[in-house]
């Protein structure tokens, strides 16, 4: 269920777009925000909410990689696997991440505590190769990283 206060976090994003319906992408990022990724059930509440059809939103919502359908660890690890990431090193940090948390791309380790990820760009080309942690940037990786960088949200 919507809360009161989702709701007026929505609302509040009206005024950014020509109608309502498009807020579809905020207002699923501010359902997504109270539990870490966003049910069927609040897919059709958002989108009686917004007045559309609920295919559509789930239409907006399977499209964008970072609004997550099913549960997320308490970490998610965006890893990206772009072309200058790969020409950098992308592979042996995707292994590294891999061996260290005991799980493949698109899961989530055995505690609950991180989700690995792809994402084909982080915007850090400059910085290649990079993932993030949350909303935390990490570029320039080197293996020998890894594990330090993972310390900080264990």
């Amino acid at each position: 269920m919507l809360t009161i206060d989702e709701q007026q976090e929505i609302e509040a994003q009206y005024p950014r777009y020509a109608t309502k319906q498009g807020a579809s992408v905020e207002a699923l990022k501010i359902v997504q925000r109270r539990c870490g990724w966003v049910s069927d059930e609040d897919v059709k509440e958002v989108a009686a909410f917004l007045d559309m059809p609920y295919e559509e939103l789930e239409g907006v919502a399977t499209f964008y990689n970072l609004v997550f359908r099913r549960p997320v660890g308490r970490h998610t690890i965006l890893i990206c696997d772009n072309v200058s990431c790969w020409i950098t090193g992308y592979r042996p940090i995707r292994d590294a991440l891999i061996t260290r948390l005991g799980a493949e791309l698109g899961e989530t380790t055995a505690d609950k505590r991180f989700t690995l990820l792809p994402i084909p760009c982080l915007g850090a080309c400059d910085h290649a190769p990079a993932m993030m942690v949350g909303l935390d940037l990490h570029g320039d990786l080197q293996v020998d990283q890894i594990d330090a960088i993972l310390q900080k949200y264990e």
